[in-house]
């Protein structure tokens, strides 16, 4: 079995036209899937929350119809995908990634209710993003890392965009994943990772404590604290002002460019965690030679 395993391993790392495609097929249908993710784990944690709230008001329900409809099982498997305004079952054929969406032109094939065209485009930039870490890190232990830490980042992404949250569910699994990695020896040194992670939670906690005392408000989540501790346990402590200080200019640059664009007030709330993931990922890839310009560029 091990053997097998080694020749499936050097012929994936000789053959880079087949580790390519097969990490960008299976991104795509991983982007499938993490839509429905995005979509549904919102609503799952609502749901969860408001029966929290009804056992410790001790509401009861007399609707029975709403009574059965929150019985029904709803998660990441259950119910099936359905058109959201006739509710016909998605088949098979017609979920293939990117391509069901081209030969659908977008409607529904049944009532012709549009499609989001955010569909495809998920499944794009995760096929995407995985193609770069997988060609820039080759068929190894981090590139195979780096690929399940995009996935997840880019529906955490997603979520915040449109519930500025980032749910529990996905960044804690992630921060005791890049610790086991370390441990494993796949990345850093299990104290720089713990150290990282840290520093990452904390930095962050302490700017939001800082914000609240003199201005009384909230300025981000604890889910961006969360966030930062995913990177500081992947790159360690080091690598944290180069993410919070890339985080900042972008989204310094495109908050505003959206707020110009849709005409919003200055003081409209927007998310940070697109802006975390979206710098630590650029420093997952290109923190030494972000870091070596800078320095360089200052003279150090």
């Amino acid at each position: 079995m091990e053997n097998l395993f080694l020749d499936i391993t050097t012929a994936i790392q000789s053959q880079q036209w087949f580790y390519l495609t097969t990490v960008g097929l299976i991104s795509l249908c991983v982007g499938s899937f993490l839509n429905v993710v995005i979509y549904r784990l919102p609503l799952m944690m609502q749901r969860e929350w408001q029966s929290e709230c009804r056992l410790l008001l001790e509401d009861e329900i007399t609707n029975k119809t709403t009574q059965a409809s929150n019985s029904e099982p709803f998660n990441l498997v259950k119910p099936n995908s359905t058109c959201p305004k006739c509710k016909t079952a998605i088949k098979p054929w017609q979920n293939i990634p990117i391509i069901s969406w081209i030969m659908l032109k977008g409607k529904c094939a049944n009532c012709s209710n549009p499609i989001s065209a955010r569909y495809p485009i998920v499944e794009a930039i995760t096929a995407l993003l995985s193609l770069v870490i997988a060609y820039s890190f080759g068929a190894t232990e981090h590139a195979l890392l780096y690929i399940f830490v995009t996935w997840i980042l880019v529906a955490l992404t997603f979520i915040d965009i449109d519930h500025m949250l980032l749910p529990d569910q996905l960044t804690l699994p992630l921060v005791w994943l890049a610790l086991i990695a370390a441990v494993m020896g796949i990345t850093i040194s299990p104290g720089d990772a713990i150290v990282g992670a840290a520093c990452g939670y904390l930095s962050l906690w302490s700017v939001f404590w800082l914000f609240k005392l003199l201005t009384g408000k909230e300025g981000m989540g604890y889910g961006d604290f969360k966030l930062l501790a995913v990177f500081g346990a992947l790159l360690g402590w080091q690598s944290l002002l180069t993410i919070i200080l890339l985080s900042s200019v972008v989204g310094a640059i495109i908050g505003i460019a959206l707020l110009s664009i849709q005409g919003k007030d200055k003081a409209t709330p927007i998310p940070f965690g697109p802006y975390l993931a979206i710098a630590g990922w650029i420093t997952l890839l290109w923190g030494a030679q972000i870091q070596a310009a800078y320095f360089n560029l200052i003279g150090y």
